[in-house]
């Protein structure tokens, strides 16, 4: 069977397309924008790359196209598949048809920390044996790939509430049936398929409608937004977790919810488990990791929880999660030039921002002198229509200067964002601009987190390609 995706690079497609040659179909796809490292990924699994929308790519007819959901009407491939009445689905379609069928589906929903998660509960059921299937967007470091079948039962899914095609609007996660649900968190976001909060609550209550009554959701306990999800009806057993930053817990204490995780390091780097019981007894384990910030304590916990909803137990979690590898762009330390650092993080709302510069700023404590600079493009639709616009600014106040991407955004001010910063704040209109202006000011000790959910223009190696070169005309 020979299978063609439109949109084959974006991070759901490409590991569709790796699940999909691992099935044992001809694979081959389309994409307007070809970058890594999806596409070195697809490349390494053989997977036969095409630049553009032209008709001819699909010359012979596959025998299916998958269709993503970034094609719309008006796309020549889009309009060739119509004419020419070829099969075509969506991807999550796709997905719910030819792989998890019969699965126990581990699904992982929010509006953050859903790869990270998803790769964690993916790495902790290997690390126990069970060799599951899964599919995540993103690039995961413990594993060679971000998809795979699997050899068991349980099937790992990154569960994205982002429509599933333009003739499908349903959110993609509601074509995955899960037996076992992570709600992480809910935030408004995707401004440009969802008109507020409340549509994306309504699709989050038909995730909840498909999950049995014999299986399991995973929420925290203090989420307004996600009490509200489960207030509309829920027909399943619900446990709720907790971060707990002080210093004691006590087991008998009824407050606290049956799933915790305790903060050992202000930067997050040791944290403990816990599961308290209906017997007042409670299970504990530390993780120690090169991980930072509140937000990966907390997606631990959930994954930990998840686990042990098939079988896993708490320790042998905890054992996992502290041979966890994160994933690409989470945070990633691309390299280090003069004694100046450079990461890369996936960053597409301001919670995001903020968490993830929170959990830096508590790591770099231990080092005296040293400035987090933060270089971010506001790439995400919602950024770009303007409606984080009062809240960018003070995503940014853990770093010592924020460096912006102004241009692309037809809704976004960034004067006005610049303006109302609390901390130095400067803004360019090039990928240029900002190289060398951080090659001026930028000096030994200096921590850049160049923050995006998409290529960023090349920044990343083109700013330690000019780190080099400046180090080696002195």
């Amino acid at each position: 069977m020979h299978i063609h995706i439109l949109g084959i690079c974006g991070t759901f497609m490409g590991s569709l397309a790796v699940l999909a040659k691992e099935l044992g179909y001809t694979v081959s796809g389309s994409d307007a924008n070809v970058y890594p490292p999806m596409s070195t990924q697809l490349e390494q699994q053989g997977i036969v790359l095409s630049e553009g929308f032209d008709p001819a790519h699909m010359q012979p007819h596959p025998d299916l196209v998958v269709i993503g959901n970034a094609m719309s009407r008006g796309n020549p491939a889009v309009e060739y598949v119509l004419d020419q009445g070829l099969p075509y689905c969506s991807g999550p379609e796709w997905l719910a048809r030819y792989v998890l069928q019969n699965r126990w589906v581990l699904a992982v929903a929010g509006t953050h920390g859903k790869t990270t998660t998803s790769a964690m509960l993916a790495w902790i059921l290997e690390y126990a044996g069970m060799k599951p299937g899964f599919l995540i967007g993103g690039v995961l470091k413990n594993f060679p790939s971000s998809a795979r079948l699997g050899e068991s039962d349980f099937f790992v899914v990154e569960a994205d509430e982002y429509d599933s095609a333009f003739f499908d609007k349903r959110s993609k996660f509601i074509h995955y049936r899960p037996r076992t649900l992570i709600m992480n968190n809910l935030e408004y976001d995707h401004a440009d398929i969802f008109p507020d909060l409340a549509a994306i609550q309504k699709q989050f209550h038909h995730l909840v409608r498909t999950v049995p009554s014999s299986g399991l959701l995973l929420v925290p306990g203090n989420d307004p937004v996600l009490n509200q999800v489960l207030a509309q009806g829920c027909w399943t057993a619900v446990q709720h977790m907790q971060l707990i930053e002080h210093e004691s817990v006590e087991d008998s204490d009824a407050t606290y919810a049956p799933w915790c995780v305790r903060m050992l390091s202000a930067d997050g780097r040791q944290c403990e488990i816990i599961r308290h019981s209906s017997s007042h007894s409670s299970t504990r384990a530390i993780i120690g990791w090169s991980l930072t910030g509140r937000h990966n304590a907390i997606n631990a916990l959930a994954a930990v929880a998840a686990a042990h909803h098939v079988g896993v137990a708490v320790e042998t979690a905890c054992e996992a999660l502290s041979q966890f590898a994160s994933v690409k762009r989470r945070m990633e330390l691309l390299g280090e030039v003069n004694g100046i650092h450079v990461y890369d993080d996936f960053a597409h709302h301001p919670t995001a921002i903020t968490t993830t510069l929170h959990g830096m700023r508590q790591r770099l404590a231990e080092y005296s002198g040293a400035r987090l600079i933060a270089v971010i493009e506001p790439r995400s639709a919602t950024m770009k229509m303007g409606v984080h616009q009062a809240s960018l600014a003070a995503s940014c106040v853990d770093a010592d200067q924020v460096v912006w991407m102004a241009g692309g955004g037809n809704g976004l001010d960034i004067k006005s964002v610049i303006k109302d910063s609390a901390i130095p704040a400067v803004g360019f209109n090039s990928v240029d601009e900002i190289v060398q202006w951080l090659l001026e000011h930028c000096h030994a000790g200096d921590h850049i987190v160049l923050m995006s959910n998409g290529g960023f223009g090349g920044i990343h190696q083109r700013l330690l390609a000019a780190l080099k070169s400046k180090v080696s005309m002195t």
